[in-house]
């Protein structure tokens, strides 16, 4: 019975996107493993996701550029509420195609040095986790993960609009986290 209410969600899905496929990673994914130079509070460092998951839960955001509006007010919303990530053992990483010099004033400013975000100027990792911009290939599509400690997906979220990422992913991580105590 599960596995038909699967079909059909995605099968409405795909009705409701013109027949067009979501590209992203779903709940169940393993999700690929990646080091990147990122930036947090102007420093930078190698960000390395394996070793991230040893500590907890990721949230992994994708946005297609620093300092334009819709990511300005996506990095300032995962800022206000890092608190809350940290409180679930969550590591917020924000993911652009930007090079490290843009995060690195990017991490200070719209992210208040609060979280890291990470540069993939060669779109590896945006095509990792099937995050590519269908209009703009050089750029992201606005995409965030809820990633387990165990490399698995357990939430994925795609809205051009930034309104929405936080909250979603809070839900989402409250959520496995009340199905995983242990945090395993």
């Amino acid at each position: 019975m599960k596995q038909h209410a699967l079909i059909l969600a995605a099968a409405l899905a795909l009705a409701a996107h013109g027949g067009a496929a979501l590209a992203v990673l779903a709940p169940g994914a393993k999700a690929p493993a990646f080091t990147a130079q990122a930036s947090q509070g102007g420093q930078v460092f190698d960000f390395d996701m394996a070793q991230a998951l040893k500590k907890g839960p990721v949230v992994l955001y994708f946005y297609p550029a620093a300092f334009t509006q819709g990511c300005t007010i996506e990095a300032r919303n995962f800022a206000e509420a890092i608190d809350e990530y940290r409180a679930l053992g969550a590591t917020v990483i924000g993911v652009s195609a930007d090079d490290i010099e843009t995060l690195k004033k990017f991490s200070v400013s719209e992210c208040r040095g609060k979280f890291a975000v990470a540069a993939d100027a060669d779109g590896k990792i945006m095509k990792a986790y099937d995050a590519v911009s269908d209009k703009r290939p050089e750029s992201a599509k606005r995409t965030s993960y809820v990633i387990s400690p165990a490399g698995e997906v357990v939430y994925e979220y795609t809205d051009i609009s930034p309104e929405h990422h936080v909250p979603n992913t809070l839900k989402a991580l409250r959520a496995w986290r009340a199905s995983h105590p242990s945090g395993e």
